[in-house]
């Protein structure tokens, strides 16, 4: 067995070009396994890798030692960190008169290797006895620091479970140790991976990355790191492009097989941003294919490798990108760096890894730096520790420089020298040590320094300590940025992570991304963000969307909205809006131009009314003014005024009183309008009716104007009595479009609009009647009738409203517009084609329209052959006779002359005082009135 091991030293002696000398002195085996040793009243083991791997372990087949490979610089400097903390309480008499000591074994980063040495640390008398009860078990180890990695911790718990010796780590993290039905001697002064990830998590929501990779290795820790990475994912909106698993073992035959085909997932992904929960040598193969092919990420360290120095110092480093991690809150300890830079083994003790160290670091080795360096020689990146120096050193062991500490970043052994701590204040009170001494047994069974390091709360460097329920420390969380440093990068806390608030916090708030090459923060996202006005549509996962608009009448507030909001009450918004507003009530305001424009051209045309007015009375005497039967003409006008009047009820805020109101007084007052221009028409095409028929004395019997006006405008009244009583305007409720804001306040004409159809289909009728009439009439001079003013201005009505029904119909929105515009243009039609032409007669050509020239136009227009010269006689009491000799036809008839003074006066061809009408005609009581009177006379026209 001493042959074998001695044999195995050899050889590991050989690849690291020194001689690790053979100890016997009673622990030759201890030494075959461990490789550093001071003894002590109560021994501390140590479980820290100083080497990377085992040598050839996918072809090993018999229990042979395993042979470790690759110099582990950093985990070595955290081994040492446990030995200066052990040498300080010694040295402080931290417990008086009780030495500590402790058995240092590599565990190579293998699990099996580990077990192995737990065998070395708990063995009595060089042997493991099986008991059945281990309750008085006391070995020379009381408590085990370490492992570095989780994968090993569980392993290591679960064997140590049966002796309840504790297993304190300040580097295993995974959240499975947190339970103590299954591990109840570990315990860590660092907190679990479930806030880590957690932090992660939080992380990539702070600078929104939500579309992310994840690669993590296939041991207890990398899966249970990931699968609580998926839950924290969840909460934070954060979603994965892929996950990929590769061998946790470097030496895993498809390792490299495995690290290119991830490479290519990575690249052939849109998922910029990349979680690694991978060890630091599998870090680096990954980084290495990734400076290969050029590719750059971001990427998120977990803990194991998130401050690893080697990393920091591989050719290449600054090609793959941005680099951030958390990392367990570190501290600085000159103590500690002193003790680095004159490092030595333990008085009375031995230490063969500073011994291999050195070796490494002042040894000269020439050839290993050649083209073709012997098989003996390390790796590459191990041979970069080797000093300027080496060659012209004469014993290495002798040597010490400050190489591990400008080297490596020191602070992060805080976790290993607060493990230390506890242990020693755990010590203290169980081996109830006061100033002096400790009275306390030394050889106590390792439970009860766990049950006392379990109660344990103590102070270092002006903080306070103490494990939770769980075992675990609560202190939070570093955040570091790997920052450009020449061809390298160094480590930069930018923030740090509270586990009690779950809150990042950063120092330094414009951080330099090398991706990006400033301030602008890289973006890694599945889908755009869905802005204000818009909703997610999901479409396979959470994080892969598209934005769509939210429809009329809801609205989105803010960013990535699942779903929009209804608007409240009294609001609406239009499609793709981000906020709700009250519907705008549109309808005629006064102060708008439009409606103030239809009010001015209701008050001119009052006015224009009643400058008509005035021009009538003025030349009420004239034979113009008299042919348009002034009286008749002013109801006419007060019609027309009612009219214009109703228009001003379109405007303002509707209510159902001027709803009902304006109609009425259109109603009303243009069927008052319409029914004297249907009396004169009707006068026209009877007048000139032959006399002596039938038809025309019936039509003569029924002509009475004042009952014929009653009897049209009672009718039109007793319709809009009904409309009022059965179907009554009201406001209109219907709700505006969806994707319009206005909220057209209008009045309805009624549920049916059957009130609103027979009021204009009467007014339309009469107004039909009254054109047929003066069109059947048209022959008969514009002299003797007003046929042509009453056609075209019933003509301008029914066009009118012909078009308004149409328009009214189609755009109800405007309805109340259409109709004021409607009632003002048919309302003008009658003024400017019935009134202004009877003022233009009255003031221009009343002095030359002579009853000779009428007469003349009529017969030249009734028969064009006849003669022009004409004997007209016109025999009246008192008057001589005219007469011109032409011809033999004549006719006779009887003329009533009107006088608006009390006695008659002569009556000459010339009198412009003189209307004609025909013999029977009978004169109406309209007219019939003091200060006129009336006279029939004899006419006899000669050709």
């Amino acid at each position: 067995m001493l042959k074998r091991c001695l044999l195995s030293r050899l050889l590991s002696a050989l690849i690291i070009l020194s001689s690790i000398p053979a100890h016997v002195d009673g622990h030759e085996s201890a030494q075959c396994i461990c490789g550093a040793h001071s003894p002590g009243d109560v021994e501390i083991g140590i479980m820290l890798p100083c080497h990377r791997k085992v040598t050839a372990l996918h072809a090993r087949i018999t229990p042979e030692s395993f042979h470790c490979s690759d110099f582990d610089l950093e985990s070595f400097v955290k081994s040492l960190a446990v030995i200066h903390e052990i040498e300080e309480i010694n040295a402080a008499r931290f417990l008086p008169g009780v030495r500590l000591g402790y058995m240092m074994c590599d565990t190579c980063s293998y699990a099996s290797k580990a077990l192995q040495n737990v065998g070395h640390m708990l063995a009595v008398n060089m042997s493991l006895n099986v008991k059945c009860d281990y309750t008085d078990f006391r070995p020379r180890v009381k408590i085990i620091v370490g492992a570095l990695y989780s994968e090993v911790s569980i392993a290591v718990a679960r064997l140590l479970n049966v002796y309840m010796v504790t297993l304190l780590s300040g580097t295993s993290s995974s959240p499975e140790l947190s339970d103590k039905t299954r591990f109840p001697v570990f315990m860590r002064t660092i907190p679990s991976d479930k806030h880590q990830t957690k932090a992660v998590a939080r992380f990539m929501h702070h600078f929104d990355w939500n579309w992310v990779g994840v690669v993590y290795g296939d041991d207890d820790y990398g899966k249970a790191a990931f699968q609580s990475f998926l839950r924290d994912a969840d909460v934070n909106s954060v979603c994965l492009a892929y996950q990929e698993v590769v061998p946790h073992y470097l030496d895993h035959a498809h390792s490299m097989q495995r690290i290119k085909e991830v490479a290519q997932r990575i690249r052939s992904s849109d998922a910029q941003v990349v979680l690694l929960i991978l060890k630091a040598d599998l870090v680096k193969a990954l980084f290495k294919e990734m400076i290969r092919t050029k590719t750059s990420r971001t990427w998120i360290a977990s803990d194991s490798w998130s401050r690893n120095w080697f990393l920091a110092q591989m050719d290449g480093i600054n090609e793959v990108g941005d680099i951030l991690g958390f990392t367990f809150i570190a501290g600085k300890s000159e103590s500690f760096d002193n003790y680095l830079k004159n490092l030595t083994a333990t008085p009375g003790g031995y230490n063969h890894f500073i011994e291999e160290y050195k070796n490494l670091r002042f040894n000269c080795t020439p050839e290993c730096f050649s083209d073709k360096p012997p098989s003996y020689c390390p790796e590459a990146n191990i041979l970069k520790m080797k000093s300027e120096n080496a060659c012209n050193i004469k014993d290495p062991q002798e040597q010490n420089d400050d190489y591990l500490v400008t080297a490596l970043d020191t602070n992060e052994t805080l976790s290993i020298k607060i493990a230390v701590w506890a242990i020693a204040n755990a010590l203290k009170n169980l081996l109830k040590c006061d100033n002096s001494s400790c009275l306390g047994e030394i050889n106590f069974p390792p439970w009860k320094l766990l049950k006392e390091l379990k109660k344990v709360k103590f102070k270092l460097d002006d903080q306070t300590f103490f494990f939770d329920d769980h075992g675990d420390f609560v202190n939070g969380y570093d955040l570091i940025m790997w920052e450009k440093d020449g061809q390298h990068r160094r480590f930069q806390r930018i923030g740090k992570y509270h586990i009690s608030d779950e809150q990042i916090k950063l120092d330094v708030m414009n951080i330099t991304w090398l991706s990006t090459t400033n301030a602008t923060i890289p973006q890694s996202r599945c889908s755009a963000h869905c802005p204000p006005g818009k909703m997610k549509k999901i479409l396979n996962v959470s994080c892969c969307y598209s934005c769509i608009q939210c429809t009329e009448g809801n609205y989105s507030d803010a960013w990535d909205l699942h779903d929009c909001k209804m608007c409240p009450n009294g609001t609406w918004s239009g499609k793709g809006w981000s906020q709700c507003k009250p519907r705008e009530l549109s309808y005629l305001k006064w102060s708008d131009p439009h409606p103030i424009t239809m009010m001015s051209a209701a008050a001119f045309g009052v006015l224009l009314l009643l400058a008509i007015f005035v021009i009538f009375m003025v030349y009420r005497n004239s034979p113009p003014m008299k042919r348009a039967e002034v009286r008749l003409s002013c109801v006419m006008m007060l019609g027309l005024a009612v009219s214009f009047a109703s228009v001003i009820c379109f405007m303002g805020e509707p209510s159902v009183h001027l709803c009902r109101a304006r109609q009425l007084m259109y109603a009303m007052g243009f069927t008052l309008c319409v029914s004297c221009i249907l009396v004169k028409a009707y006068r026209a095409f009877r007048t000139f009716l032959p006399p002596g028929g039938g038809i025309y004395v019936r039509l003569q019997q029924l002509y009475k104007p004042p009952v014929i006006i009653f009897l049209i405008t009672i009718l039109q009244g007793i319709i809009c009595l009904l409309w009022m009583i059965f179907d009554s305007p009201h406001i209109d409720r219907t709700p505006p479009p969806p994707e319009s804001m206005k909220k057209v306040m209008q009045c309805s004409e009624g549920t049916t609009f059957i009130g609103f159809g027979i009021m204009l289909a009467y007014i339309g009728l009469l107004a039909l009647v009254g054109f047929l009439l003066a069109f059947k009439g048209r022959t008969v001079p514009q002299e003797f009738s007003e046929t042509g003013y009453i056609i075209f201005s019933m003509l301008m009505y029914l066009f009118v409203w012909a078009c308004f029904v149409p328009v009214y119909i189609i755009n109800r929105e405007n309805a109340t517009t259409v109709q004021a515009s409607a009632i003002l243009v048919s309302s003008y039609g009658v003024i400017f084609c019935h009134f202004l032409p009877k003022c233009y007669e009255a003031i221009w050509e009343s002095k030359t329209d002579t009853l000779q020239s009428i007469l003349r136009r009529w017969r030249a227009r009734t028969n064009p052959d006849f003669d022009s010269e004409i004997e007209v006689g016109i025999n009246t009491p008192g008057m001589s006779t005219l007469s011109e000799s032409s011809g033999r036809i004549s006719t006779s008839s009887t003329t009533t002359i009107l006088r608006s003074s009390g006695t008659l006066s002569n009556v000459s061809l010339t009198d412009s005082g003189v209307v004609i009408m025909p013999q029977g005609h009978n004169v109406s009581p309209l007219f019939n009135t003091p200060g006129t009177e009336i006279r029939q006379r004899s006419r006899s026209i000669s050709l």
